[in-house]
This record gives C-alpha cells, structure tokens and sequence, in this order.
C-alpha cells in the first residue's frame, strides 16, 4: 500500500513535469468531466451524503451539487482569463521595458478534505487546482467512507486519472503522504490536525490553505424582523448539516431585554421547520458517527450548562441524533464556550447593551465568520471594522460563501489562505514577475568603475528625476 501510494505521487510528479496538466485545453476538459459527474451521479451521491450523515436530499443538491456544479462552470467561463499574463507598468528608469505578471501551476498538489461536507469540500478545491494547471492527489475524509469510496470509484471516470488522483485511508495513510514532497497542500479540518500538516509542510517549505473553524458568533440587535431573523439562523445552524459545518453560528448574543423574545421566535421557526420530534424528521442531518455523539453529549451533560438547556434536549444515541437544542446565559468557562461546538446545540449569551459583544467576541479566537442583525448602519460600520474574521455576514448566515467574487477562508485560528472563484486559481498559482528589455538604452552610470558623476545620476534615477534618467538613457557620463 505504502508504494502504491509513492507509485502514484511518482506519476503525478511525472505527469506534471511532462507539462501534462498546462494546456487550458486539458484544464477545460477536467472541468467539463467534474460537472457531467456532478449532473450524471446526482443520484449515487445523494445516497452516499445520506449513508454518511443522514443528509436530506435538498440539503445535499443545494449544500454540495449545485455549489460544485456553479465552481465547474464559473471556471470555464473565466479560464482563459485567469490565465492570461496581467500587463503591468514599466518604470522609465528601466526604459525600454515591458512587464507583466505570468500565472503558473505550483506542481504537485495535495487535497486533504473534511468529512462534513465530503462533496464540496472535496471538489471545490481540486477544482481551483485544475483550473490552475496542477496535478492533484485528494485524500478524502474517512470520516465518510460511503463518499470517499464514491470519489474513489468516480473520479477516474470522468477526469484524467494520471494527474489527477484520489487516495483513501486513514490518519495513517494521511501521515504517509504528508511525509511527501508537495508544491501544496490544501487542508479542511480543525485546528490540531491544521498545526500537524503545517508541521509536515514546514519539513520541506510547502506553503499550505488551512481552511479551519472556530466559534462563530451571531449578534442580534433589537430592531430587526424578528421571524426573518429566527429563520436565517435556524436555517444557517440546523439547516446546514444540523450545525455541523464550520461557518454556523455557534453561539448568540443579544441584549438581555431581547432574548426571551428570540428565544420564542426560535422556537416557533424550530418546531415549523422539524415538527414537535425534531429525531423524527426526515430534514435533519444526523450526528456522523458515535465519537462525536459522545463529545456532543458531554457539552450538553456539563454539571454548569446541564440546566440552562431552554429548548430541545432530546437524543437518540441509537440512531446518532440530537435535536436542536438552546442554551441560555452558560458560563463563559464552561466546555461548551471554549470550543467550536460543531452539533445542534446553541448557546444564547445575554449582555446589558449590544456594543458589549464587541469585547465579548475579541476576547476569544477570531472566528470563521461572523454574523450580525441590525437595521442600524452605524452599528454594522462599527461590527465591520472591530471584529476580525475570516468572513462577515449582515442580517444572514452561511450564505457569503455562495459568491465566488468573495474569498473564502480564516484568519488567525480559524486558517490561513482562501479560495472560491477566481481566488482558487491564485491559491494553486505562482504569479510570476515577467519583465522584458530590448539592447537599446544602456545606462553607463550603473557599471563600474564607478565615480562621483555617475553616482548623482544614479541617485537622481531612483528618485525619479526626469533629467538625470534621460542623461543615463543617454549615456551618460561619458567615458568608461
């Protein structure tokens, strides 16, 4: 096993350094394989998604499928763009001159995916690396094995299988090929497995995209529609793989006066979207496997939050689910604060007056994103420019990584990098410093010997002095 995973690193470096993977014809053509899998197998990947998670159909066409599908697409239309060489100024110190910025493939590539969205986690980015002309190995999740094997079966049917591979295994296989040489490598996960590939990275200077997590905070402001609000939240939680997905929102705060308020406008929207037995509904993801149940149930089972559960509570350890389940006003020490919650349970925090979450909020690690509702300008400028996050979202959630004009990634603990559109193609791309002189306007003043003459010329060069740059043109001083 170990050498066949050597064997296909080999060939993938081979193929590359044979300029294999450059032409935008074959880039074009992987893509175009991508979308038909993604159009053709719909139904097989839907099944897979289910087997795994639990995940409902509408949550995996519009969470997963359609999302890879618009990648494939937006790629094509702006290929030969992207890869355009990008003119740009020539100072007249360096007259005659041409320069440009030339973008080219890193080489080899290693995509490590995460199990919460095996598809589009997957894909995305094997997508930016394509689009940029790179050889790619993915390592798909074992956290779902029902999509890694899908992967592993599909793949090699619609796109070029000697440049593009998918690896499977687990956290001993993942070691094997992070032992590796990579040109890069591109992580989906959480922070303690993010700081073990960044170690393996620093072995042989790989630069690394980690794309990683953290608490997610929604404020929510008095004066905002109360009902839209409670939904968007309710659909960016529970709505995105039941909270495990690492932009939903991972606590609330509001004003104390508020909460009671959002708290039933919850409630109302909660038992609307998954009935009066939440376990029962067909529109809710389950918990991924009995580990994480685990972990989960000890946050909700903690002796200082156990009875300051207000809605939900309800789990079937059986059947690996947990319904949505609020909090209110835990401490800030206790278990379920101090880490990324990633399930159905959400604490609300109350405070005095709404700007008090500022402190609260950059009092901990910056987030993946953050969320704020208001109908107050003023207080969203103010959100804007005090807290850092990867990504921000005013009176929604979730929903900014759907735009492929805006970059999606961390900051801090929650990653490093980005990608989505045109920013994948930058994330798998060297852009390369191009300049080009002809043999006309030798400046004698920058070679040897050098003298006082040829030493204020050059000084007046290099701060711009039109006189002085057109006597070196020239030639002059004259002499040696």
């Amino acid at each position: 096993m170990v050498e066949s995973r050597a064997a296909a690193v080999q060939e993938l470096r081979a193929r590359f350094a044979a300029g294999q993977t450059r032409p935008a014809e074959w880039r074009a053509a992987q893509l175009r394989g991508g979308l038909r899998m993604a159009t053709e197998m719909e139904a097989e990947i839907c099944d897979a998604l289910h087997a795994d998670l639990g995940k409902p159909k509408t949550e995996a066409h519009v969470h997963e499928l359609s999302l890879i599908k618009s990648s494939c697409l937006f790629a094509l239309k702006n290929l030969k763009k992207w890869m355009k060489p990008q003119k740009v100024p020539a100072k007249l110190m360096n007259f005659p001159s041409t320069a440009r910025i030339t973008p080219e493939p890193l080489g080899l590539v290693l995509v490590i995916s995460a199990w919460n969205y095996p598809l589009l986690l997957s894909l995305d980015p094997v997508i930016g690396a394509i689009a940029a002309g790179n050889a790619v190995a993915l390592k798909p999740s074992e956290g779902a094995p029902a999509m890694s094997s899908l992967l592993a079966e599909l793949l090699p049917r619609f796109v070029d299988g000697t440049c593009i591979k998918v690896i499977e295994g687990g956290v001993k296989e993942t070691t094997a090929l992070l032992n590796q040489k990579w040109d890069k490598i591109f992580y989906t996960g959480n922070s303690r497995v993010g700081r073990v590939v960044m170690t393996a990275a620093a072995k042989h200077l790989t630069p690394a995209v980690l794309e990683l997590g953290g608490k997610c905070p929604v404020v929510v402001d008095s004066n905002v529609d109360l009902h839209i609000a409670a939904k968007r939240i309710a659909a960016g939680k529970w709505g995105c793989n039941n909270g495990q997905a690492c932009i939903a929102p991972d606590f609330i705060i509001t004003t104390q006066a508020f909460a009671p308020k959002l708290l039933e406008s919850l409630k109302k929207v909660l038992e609307k979207f998954y009935g009066k037995d939440p376990l029962l509904s067909a529109d809710l993801s389950r918990v991924v496997n009995a580990s994480h149940f685990g972990r989960l149930k000890g946050l909700m089972d903690e002796e200082m939050v156990s009875d300051k559960i207000v809605f939900g509570g309800q789990r079937d350890e059986q059947q690996l689910k947990i319904a949505p389940t609020i909090f209110l006003d835990v401490p800030l020490d206790s278990a379920i604060m101090k880490e990324e919650i990633f399930g159905p349970l959400l604490p609300i925090l109350t405070v005095d007056k709404i700007h008090e979450s500022f402190g609260l909020i950059n009092s901990m690690a910056k987030p993946l994103a953050a969320y704020l509702f208001t109908r107050d300008s003023e207080l969203q400028n103010q959100f804007e420019g005090a807290i850092s996050a990867g990504g921000m979202l005013f009176n929604d959630t979730s929903i900014h990584l759907t735009n492929p004009y805006l970059p999606f990634g961390g900051v801090g603990e929650s990653g490093t990098g980005a990608y989505h559109g045109k920013f994948s193609f930058d994330a798998f791309s060297h852009r390369k410093a191009v300049m080009n002189r002809g043999f006309a306007g030798e400046a004698r003043a920058r070679y040897p010997p050098y003298s006082a003459p040829k030493l204020k010329i050059l000084k007046g060069v290099l701060e711009g002095k039109l006189g002085d740059m057109i006597q070196a043109i020239l030639g002059f001083p004259r002499g040696k």
